[in-house]
């Protein structure tokens, strides 16, 4: 989406998109597990277009964290993270999230 190109995310780069926007920062294996597929080939996407980073790495794990871009925030015509919509009240509460991501993560 740089330099004038307008190719359109696919419903996958979208939702791994919004995991990393409201999580962030946030390493690829819970994308994974948020999402319940593999996100390897989505994330390069996402970064060759700019909208995503590397922010540092774990420290138990050492896994690569994403973070958004400045780019994400023009594309999206958001200031800052602050303008993201909330997420739904149904949805689980963060610490609840977390809760399962964890458990996933460890193969309970």
């Amino acid at each position: 989406m740089r330099d004038g190109q307008q190719a359109r995310l696919t419903q996958a780069s979208l939702e791994t998109l919004a995991v990393i926007a409201y999580r962030q920062p946030i390493s690829r294996g819970r994308i994974s597990a948020v999402r319940g597929v593999n996100v390897d080939g989505v994330i390069r996407t996402l970064v060759a277009r700019g909208l995503i980073e590397e922010a540092g790495h774990e420290d138990e794990s050492h896994s690569i964290l994403y973070r958004t871009t400045s780019h994400f925030l023009e594309r999206i015509g958001a200031a800052s993270l602050n303008d993201l919509p909330p997420l739904a009240d149904y949805l689980p509460s963060l610490a609840e999230l977390d809760d399962v991501l964890d458990s996933v993560a460890i193969g309970d």
